[in-house]
């Protein structure tokens, strides 16, 4: 029985799923935490992560030895910079760190916005790789002079785990140097960072979404139980492989409520906004996925039970019990600045208080302030040009909650889509490891029957 297996390193854990090629059945699950991160500064060592994919794959046991074909996705943006010896020179700066804001706006002011959007089809914010780097040579200079390689989150464990330096187009497609359309390196943007003149030539190679991107060394074969020689896939971004695992059709749209919030479509073409509202992102199929995110989601109504000293269960039937609207109380919720709109800098707030609002209102208005505002990107995607006509899908963490499910819903003003499958982020990875083995992505999609699950209406 051939195996897949499919890695999703997220900010919060490493997950390892292990499938069944033919049928897409789960054989085994690992996972492992990664260190807590507190936003502005939003760090972790690159290290810990090696180490918490080690620990997932000693939970799956023995099926490791019958993998056959592996891919790793992670988390978006974040920044790696490895000496010689490929060891890391500093923790990670993370996609939610927002430290770089004021490199950020210098890099957009030095073209000019428009510029950005025609080059790279985004506009950098905080987030994008680029202007951590660009931090990094304004604040540590001595570090800057001893980079041998700059890679991405996933790049470093493919790194690790192949020996081989590169990446695919969808992840690179948020480091703010790479033009999706071209698939080239956009050499005279990197050139705007500063303190060195050969920054092309450090950032990872980009490989095709169905390459081989090298094959599992020996050292890394011991620490995680798979056979040495394993084919092991470019991977890609979160995202990127959450599209793949939900079997997204053009149209479709996605909307992911963890950490972060994300909302996005597939797309056969390339998008361009010069707002910087939405990025210009390719998936890891060879199209684009035009993307919408947030900082603040469901970290949001975690805090504000924490408020009133309720557990999840009980924070979420507070909020279904009030209406639409909330009763005229609405949480503006950018408790730790928000990405989109790009305002590093805010913070929450609460309006149309009276004293007969109720904790009800207040649990409802939470929610919806973090779903209203990932709404406003599904608008701003349709504005950019991305058909957005399908389903809507709900994934990540807040999919589980009963209240972001059917106020989504009620919002919407249409019925959504919950998967059944709540790991969508390893599971795109093992589509495309099954890509490594011969199998389309039409073909996986069908034979694991991805994206089904059960569709909530609105509320009356």
């Amino acid at each position: 029985m051939p195996l897949v297996a499919g890695v999703d390193s997220s900010t919060q854990s490493c997950k390892v799923e292990v499938r069944d090629l033919d049928s897409g059945e789960t054989v085994a699950v690992g996972r492992s935490p990664h260190p807590p991160t507190n936003p502005p500064r939003s760090e972790q060592h690159p290290n810990s992560w090696w180490q918490a994919l080690i620990d997932a794959f000693a939970q799956v046991g023995s099926v490791a030895r019958d993998i056959a074909a592996l891919s790793v996705a992670g988390q978006q943006h974040g920044l790696v910079v490895l000496d010689h010896d490929d060891e890391p020179l500093r923790p990670a700066k993370l996609w939610n760190d927002t430290e770089s804001s004021p490199q950020s706006e210098t890099l957009v002011d030095a073209i000019g916005a428009d510029a950005w959007a025609r080059r790279i089809r985004s506009v950098p914010v905080a987030s994008f790789t680029i202007t951590k780097l660009a931090w990094l040579v304004e604040h540590e200079p001595e570090i800057v002079r001893r980079i041998a390689k700059v890679t991405l989150p996933h790049d470093y464990l493919n790194l690790r785990l192949t020996g081989v330096h590169a990446t695919d187009r969808g992840d690179a497609s948020g480091s703010g140097w790479f033009d999706p359309v071209s698939g080239a390196c956009a050499e005279e943007l990197l050139a705007l960072v500063g303190g060195r003149d050969d920054w092309a030539s450090l950032v990872p190679m980009v490989v095709g979404p169905t390459d081989i991107l090298g094959l599992l060394t020996r050292e890394a074969a011991a620490a995680i139980g798979v056979p040495a020689g394993t084919p092991v896939g470019p991977g890609s971004g979160d995202n990127m492989a959450a599209a793949l695992g939900l079997g997204l059709s053009s149209g479709d749209v996605s909307l992911s409520l963890g950490t972060s919030g994300v909302v996005y479509a597939t797309s056969a073409e390339p998008t361009e906004d010069a707002s910087g509202n939405v990025a210009g992102f390719a998936d890891a199929t060879g199209a684009f996925l035009p993307l919408v995110c947030t900082l603040n989601a469901t970290k949001v109504t975690d805090t504000v039970a924490g408020w009133f000293g309720m557990d999840h269960a009980a924070f979420a039937a507070a909020a279904l019990r009030a209406p639409t609207g909330a009763n005229g109380a609405r949480l503006i919720p950018y408790f730790d600045g928000e990405r989109t709109p790009s305002l590093p800098d805010a913070t929450g707030t609460l309006e149309g208080l009276r004293n007969d609002t109720t904790t009800e209102d207040l649990a409802r208005a939470a929610h919806e302030g973090v779903l209203r505002g990932l709404l406003h990107g599904l608008d701003a995607l349709e504005q950019a040009g991305a058909a957005v006509g399908g389903r809507l899908h709900l994934i990540g963490g807040g999919a589980k909650s009963p209240a972001y499910r059917q106020i989504l819903a009620d919002v919407h003003g249409a019925p959504i889509r919950v998967p059944d499958d709540d790991e969508t982020v390893a599971t795109g990875a093992a589509v495309q490891a099954a890509a490594l083995l011969g199998r389309s992505f039409a073909e996986t999609t069908r034979a694991w029957t991805l994206g089904a699950g059960i569709d909530i209406e609105p509320s009356p």
